[in-house]
């Protein structure tokens, strides 16, 4: 857990936005992402590119990722807030609406309309850092290479300008 803790924080509420707040994750999602830093069998590569995390979810057992991902779920989440006022209408109407004309599905479809998420396929959302939400949608953004554990989002993420990522992490930051 000292490992953990010092990017993640003892509690699972990081306290830079460079790394993600998992205090209150899934397990199943915090195991499955833990995962999918390793090289599986048969792959030739990961399926999350992470040099940092690859190091770290190498070095874990199975077990040891169900005891980690255990203990981060079991903690409270820290409230997070929006800090661009301006961009929070548009964040609110993508995240809970979409974008029709391009294809965007609300992010509460699968989110949850408070970011809570659904186990194993989509992670809680609500309280994240909004510059680690940013990074992950470009991630998503790049394809193949950056994050190749969700075709789905790949095709949205691809879809959205750099305005409208802003304005719905921004506004995530902030939703309970």
């Amino acid at each position: 857990m000292q490992v953990c803790a010092s990017c993640h924080g003892a509690d699972g509420n990081s306290a830079s936005a460079s790394f993600p707040k998992l205090a209150g994750q899934h397990e199943a999602y915090l195991v499955k992402q833990l995962k999918d830093f390793k090289v599986q069998a048969g792959a030739k590569t990961a399926a999350r590119n992470n040099p940092i995390m690859a190091g770290m979810a190498g070095a874990l057992s199975d077990s040891d990722m169900v005891n980690v991902a255990a203990y981060f779920a079991s903690q409270t989440p820290k409230p997070g807030v929006a800090h661009d006022a301006a961009t929070v209408p548009e964040g609110q109407k993508i995240y809970r609406a979409g974008i029709a004309d391009k294809g965007v599905p609300a992010c509460a479809s699968c989110h949850g309309p408070t970011g809570m998420g659904i186990p194993v396929q989509y992670p809680r959302l609500s309280w994240q850092w909004a510059d680690y939400t940013v990074a992950q949608l470009h991630a998503f953004q790049q394809g193949a290479g950056a994050r190749n554990n969700n075709d789905a989002m790949h095709g949205i993420a691809a879809r959205l300008s750099d305005s409208e990522i802003k304005a719905v992490a921004d506004y995530v930051a902030g939703l309970h």
